[in-house]
């Protein structure tokens, strides 16, 4: 084994994601909180947090979705302002990785903002279109949920931009950590009766998660709607809050069916866009989903509404991956697949 090693890193308006690739493997992988939104030395502190191995000399790949964080007047400084970081803090030479044009100096990012812009889905997408020829990526994070059709080992998605993606639904703006539930419907069934909710950010998916047992721990790293605990019983609270009640007015089977109906909410969601994606000619009946990130356990209920086989990241690349990457592979599929894709390009 040699000394060189790739660092993959996602730079996100929420988490830091980053990758350990040494001769053709994933070593590690790891996410960390980043509340970019505050500004760019938001990213100081999330790199303190990360093990030492991604402050040590590497070769370093980087994608973005942070750049449309609030902090940045628009998407090119954004995507100037993350390259700097990037350049200036990582030790070793750094790539930025502009999707369908490749990779760039930190230097020309913002000449190539565009392409650079979120363009994290279409690492992952290129990836496994080395591995499986036709399929459709679902990978649902704690914010969005990409749906990418991969067609003959390509991303093959009609839109590139964050706004096109929307229009085609390749980009579906649900999560299972940090969507209100506000955002998923506007009315929910309670006690009998069809309620209207209460247009208020008091509960999230995340809520609604924990209460069904779903949520793996480690992806739960955002806060909650009131600053308040992630137990069951402080989510059940929040959640009785969106339809006008306090916990007491209901037990916990009622929660859970109410948390069960904006599951369903969010599945059908993703459902309508995927079911639309997989109609396409160029798609063929068995194209299986490949799932990833937080939210993996929902692609895999989708997979199973959709009548389609389902494989996940982790499971595509265990033969190219270690056992203490294992867990975190699905959750930082971009970080994993660009330091995949930039380590392929040099060896």
């Amino acid at each position: 084994m040699s000394n060189a090693k790739t660092i993959g890193w996602d730079l996100g308006g929420v988490h830091v994601k980053a990758a350990l690739i040494r001769d053709g493997r994933v070593q590690e992988a790891v996410q960390v909180p980043c509340p970019l939104w505050q500004g760019v030395t938001a990213l100081d502190a999330s790199l303190a947090l990360l093990p030492d191995w991604a402050r040590d000399e590497a070769s370093h790949a980087v994608t973005m979705t942070g750049e449309l964080t609030d902090c940045f007047a628009d998407r090119t400084a954004g995507v100037a302002a993350l390259a700097g970081w990037a350049a200036e803090e990582l030790k070793g030479r750094v790539q930025i990785f502009a999707g369908r044009s490749g990779f760039v100096a930190p230097s020309e990012a913002a000449a190539h903002a565009f392409d650079i812009a979120s363009a994290n889905w279409y690492a992952t997408a290129a990836q496994i279109g080395r591995i499986v020829p036709d399929a459709l990526l679902v990978d649902i994070g704690s914010t969005t949920a990409d749906l990418i059709p991969i067609v003959a080992g390509r991303p093959a998605a009609t839109g590139y931009s964050d706004a096109e993606r929307l229009e085609t639904g390749e980009l579906v703006y649900t999560g299972v950590v940090r969507t209100p539930l506000i955002g998923l419907c506007d009315h929910a069934p309670f006690r009998g009766r069809r309620t209207r909710l209460m247009t208020e950010t008091f509960a999230h998916a995340a809520d609604v998660y924990r209460i069904l047992g779903d949520l793996p721990p480690e992806t739960d790293q955002q806060g909650t709607g009131d600053r308040k605990g992630k137990s069951v019983p402080e989510s059940e609270t929040r959640l009785a809050r969106i339809v006008g009640r306090d916990r007491e007015e209901g037990d916990a089977q009622a929660w859970a069916a109410l948390a069960a109906h904006f599951a369903e909410t969010q599945l059908r969601l993703l459902y309508d866009s995927a079911s639309t994606l997989l109609s396409r000619p160029d798609m063929p009946p068995e194209a299986p989903l490949v799932t990833c990130g937080a939210g993996a356990f929902v692609g895999d209920r989708l997979a199973a509404r959709l009548g389609r086989k389902r494989t996940g990241l982790a499971e595509l690349l265990a033969s190219r991956s270690g056992e203490a990457a294992s867990t975190w592979i699905s959750t930082c599929g971009p970080a994993v697949a660009v330091g995949l894709i930039a380590e392929d390009i040099t060896r």
